[in-house]
């Protein structure tokens, strides 16, 4: 049995729908594309992934605003 991991599915579209040419986006595709990207933010964010990623978006921002002081 195939199983897809709903996430996944949403990475798959994401990278599909970026690599359009921005000239070629109507205003109803750039919405749905955020729309989309939000769902997976929310999929993501609870899961070990999603919190590894926000931990190191954080280090990130704090080496950022620490290097500017």
């Amino acid at each position: 049995m195939l199983t897809i991991n709903v996430a996944v599915l949403l990475v798959v579209i994401v990278a599909l729908r970026l690599r359009r040419r921005t000239e070629a986006r109507s205003r109803f595709d750039e919405k749905m594309t955020v729309v989309i990207v939000l769902a997976l933010g929310v999929m993501l964010a609870p899961t070990e992934v999603g919190q590894g990623i926000a931990h190191f978006i954080g280090q990130l921002v704090n080496g950022v605003s620490q290097a500017k002081l």
